[in-house]
């Protein structure tokens, strides 16, 4: 009797996954966290109006819930001033990104990202057989020269920019991602990441026109909107292309409570507004926690800092270590020079008091 019979590309895949969750870390601790501070997740919460369309929608599950996604869609449309045809939503941007490189990338075909860059755009292009070509960062910033730099010399089929950035927290200015756009080769797509923009300084994201061939642009109801545990990610971009989604996207994959709870959640701008202020003062926070300790901590245009540990990876590793063994749940980039930095997410003010008490003990327990 034989086993199944895998391709040869997933015979030679490892076994891997992007991310361990905090849950997995807890069943191996015994014990839970204290402070939630490493996912990027709004600990500020989902829109009331949203958990009250979300609660209505629960007695009506047993239906599937739109295919089309229809409502979801026009209300992004029109949010964005664009036709319905330009608008794809899928299960947040993790999905829509593996759907994309299953549009367009076969094996061996040549795709470029950041070195250190989200790694869940990776997973999904070895996933298909691509061929990754990464660029350092500059600095603590995407090097969007370098990334057409490389487009053309390999010829890709695909660029990956995300801004703001995550691990970094750091973003451009519109005019530089205008720049790059105007700068592609011809026939590559650049998959623009804008997961944390709703978060950044006004004048963040450009006006691309939603035709344009040369862009796709991502945004997600993760972040800002605190729907992380939802999975409702939406992409804008060429109605032609946005058309190709429906050839290979899970048609049910968004369901009718998570399709309710993102359209209230778009309709209810006030509740963002307030996120928004919430993390500004959280980001201060976390600033001056950082400082206090003697730590550097990075500009963010997110809702989370990326803190400078002051020495290489393996000290900022000795770092997360012990704020984890005081139940405070970090993470940090993973490739240097950036793993100087842990990376510590926005949060209520329990959430800074934990993690400002946690901080200096750690510090403390790595000298000696």
């Amino acid at each position: 009797m034989t086993g199944p019979r895998y391709t040869p590309l997933v015979q030679r895949l490892p076994a891997t996954v992007p991310f361990v969750g905090p849950e997995t870390q807890e069943r191996a601790r015994g014990r839970a966290f204290r402070a939630r501070l490493g996912a990027n997740e709004s600990l500020f919460g989902p829109s009331p109006r949203a958990v009250a369309a979300m609660t209505l929608a629960a007695s009506e599950v047993w239906m599937y819930g739109d295919p089309e996604i229809h409502d979801l869609r026009a209300a992004i449309a029109a949010r964005h001033r664009v036709a319905q045809a330009n608008v794809t939503v899928g299960e947040g941007i993790d999905g829509l990104l593996g759907s994309l490189v299953r549009l367009l990338v076969a094996e061996g075909d040549p795709v470029v990202t950041s070195e250190g860059a989200y790694p869940t755009f990776a997973f999904h292009v070895e996933g298909f057989g691509g061929r990754l070509h990464k660029v350092p960062y500059r600095g603590d910033h995407e090097d969007p020269e370098a990334l057409v730099a490389a487009a053309r010399e390999v010829g890709a089929k695909l660029v990956y920019l995300a801004n703001p950035d995550n691990p970094m927290g750091s973003h451009h200015p519109a005019a530089v991602i205008r720049a790059m756009i105007d700068a592609l080769p011809e026939g590559t797509l650049l998959a623009l990441d804008e997961a944390y923009v709703e978060l950044a300084p006004e004048g963040t994201a450009p006006q691309i026109d939603p035709e344009d061939p040369r862009v796709i642009r991502f945004r997600t109801f993760s972040k800002g909107y605190g729907m992380a545990g939802l999975r409702v990610g939406y992409a804008i971009g060429a109605a032609s292309l946005v058309a190709a989604f429906d050839k290979v996207r899970n048609h049910f994959g968004v369901g009718r409570i998570a399709q309710a709870g993102a359209l209230a959640a778009l309709l209810d701008e006030a509740w963002l507004e307030q996120v928004r202020v919430e993390v500004a003062l959280s980001r201060d926070e976390l600033s001056r926690i950082a400082r206090t300790c003697g730590l550097r901590p990075l500009p963010s245009a997110t809702n989370f800092v990326t803190i400078d540990c002051g020495r290489d990876g393996a000290h900022a590793r000795e770092v997360l270590k012990a704020l984890i063994a005081r139940d405070i749940f970090v993470r940090m980039p993973f490739v240097a020079p950036h793993d100087r930095c842990i990376r510590v997410s926005c949060g209520r003010a329990e959430e800074m008091a934990a993690f400002e008490a946690a901080l200096p003990e750690a510090l403390a327990a790595v000298r000696a």
